[in-house]
């Protein structure tokens, strides 16, 4: 029998006070509320690695949920995703607390510049100890453009296309402007850095210019471990030459598995091993010491949920205003600039997805697995999944926190330990290193990253 890959679990997170569930910071136990300070993270960063967790993936959206009845009002009354902080601010005070946790930040490259977000990335890549990973984002909502000053956001495949020509610009600055070698750090002779190692990138794209040597010495990790969240055709090809890790939505196992395969496709279409990259689908896990204790939770908490505040969420995410449907309504097909995955994947199910659906933690509501027992029937449905869709892990979604977090640390990572599928202890070395082993801290030599390293 052959020997299952190790699993890999992220706790999903977002700086705001109700990620994919609307309302549940208003749960008593709950302390969602307190995003915005200092010691919520580092507390959240301590038990995920308690519990050996690969990694604090933190999702972001840049723009409010305003597709909903035309307005944003729905989504800031139920906290949903609004207000939203920067997610990359507190990763260091994180990083200060921790070991070995590694930290995927979602990023969006359209409202940034390449010269200015290589040098934030390489100088976080150095304060992690080289634990860092960046979800590349394009973004798509209209409130978000409109915030910088534009009419509405980028067409969804024009977004992959600025998207390349980011990536080439940000791929010369990390792995072709500095040597190795190039700081020397020489106090007897005064010298800090041989300037003939350190050389100029010139970037002439159509959508972004380079005339610069990178502002920062290279990183442990030269370029941070290269997440991705999009399942459309075309962020699948994207996926398939750039991204290391992809996060994936699938409600039913056919879904992610097809999801799973089209993303290992692309990267082997890419003149790549299609296990250079990791698949981790969201997952909504409740679990408690008994099945009955975990049912009751998930009827506690499906109490809380804001519903209006759920549709918002659901509204920006499909660019389709439910406002104006009953509860007994389908979702139909639309084609939209948004995230078009989530709708396929709501639209296109094997019976019709109705309004109510979305209200409950069902898989439709949920956009992926919802996964609810005592740890052994948890570790069973999880594994289950792993051997029907080929996926590596789970990002596991937020519900009440802390003890959502706690009940995975304290309960499901033992049982999945004495399986003998999850670790007993980190690997040494970056993020890069702990997630693939025997990689290496910088880019796979078949990586198309690494075409752009100079020529030693």
């Amino acid at each position: 029998m052959t020997p299952r890959r190790e699993l890999r679990l992220n706790a999903f997170q977002m700086a705001a006070p109700s990620h994919n569930w609307a309302g549940l910071w208003r749960h008593p136990r709950d302390t969602q509320a307190d995003y915005n300070t200092l010691s919520w993270w580092t507390d959240l960063a301590q038990t995920a690695e308690r519990g050996f967790l690969d990694g604090l993936f933190i999702a972001d959206v840049f723009g409010l949920y305003d597709v909903y009845a035309g307005n944003g009002d729905a989504a800031l009354l139920a906290g949903a995703q609004a207000p939203n902080a920067d997610p990359v601010l507190a990763v260091s005070a994180m990083a200060h607390v921790t070991r070995h946790l590694g930290f995927g930040i979602t990023s969006n490259l359209t409202y940034d510049h390449p010269f200015q977000f290589a040098r934030r990335f390489t100088t976080l890549d150095h304060l992690t100890g080289g634990r860092l990973g960046w979800n590349i984002v394009t973004g798509y909502l209209d409130s978000g453009a409109r915030g910088m000053g534009l009419p509405v956001s980028r067409d969804h495949d024009q977004r992959y296309e600025a998207a390349e020509d980011f990536m080439a610009a940000v791929y010369k600055l990390w792995e072709g402007s500095w040597e190795d070698g190039a700081v020397v750090r020489d106090r007897a002779a005064g010298v800090f850095t041989r300037p003939d190692k350190v050389h100029r990138v010139v970037h002439d794209g159509p959508y972004y210019k380079v005339d610069a040597r990178h502002l920062a010495e290279p990183s442990p990790q030269r370029t941070p471990v290269l997440y991705q969240a999009g399942t459309s055709e075309r962020g699948v090809r994207f996926a398939g030459r750039h991204a290391e890790s992809v996060f994936l939505n699938g409600p039913t196992k056919p879904a992610a598995a097809k999801a799973v395969r089209s993303v290992r496709e692309a990267a082997r279409e890419a003149g790549r091993d299609p296990y250079d990259v990791l698949t981790f689908l969201g997952a909504t896990v409740i679990v408690a010491p008994t099945s009955a204790e975990a049912r009751d939770l998930r009827d506690e908490y499906r109490s809380y949920i804001d519903a209006s505040g759920q549709l918002a969420l659901v509204s920006g995410w499909t660019g389709i205003d439910l406002s104006g449907l009953s509860l007994d309504d389908p979702l139909a097909f639309r084609r939209t600039n948004a995230i078009r995955s989530t709708v396929e994947n709501l639209t296109r199910a094997e019976r019709p997805t109705l309004v109510r659906d979305l209200l409950d933690f069902t898989p439709a509501g949920a956009r992926a697995a919802v996964v609810v027992g005592s740890a052994n029937e948890v570790a069973d449905e999880l594994l289950s999944w792993v051997d029907e869709t080929d996926v590596d892990g789970f990002n596991l979604v937020r519900t009440v926190m802390p003890e959502s977090l706690d009940a995975v640390v304290n309960l499901l990572v033992p049982e999945l330990q004495a399986r003998g599928v999850f670790k007993t202890a980190y690997r040494e070395g970056t993020l890069r290193e702990k997630l693939f082993s025997g990689r290496g801290a910088h880019l796979a030599d078949s990586h198309p990253g690494a075409g752009f390293r100079r020529k030693r």
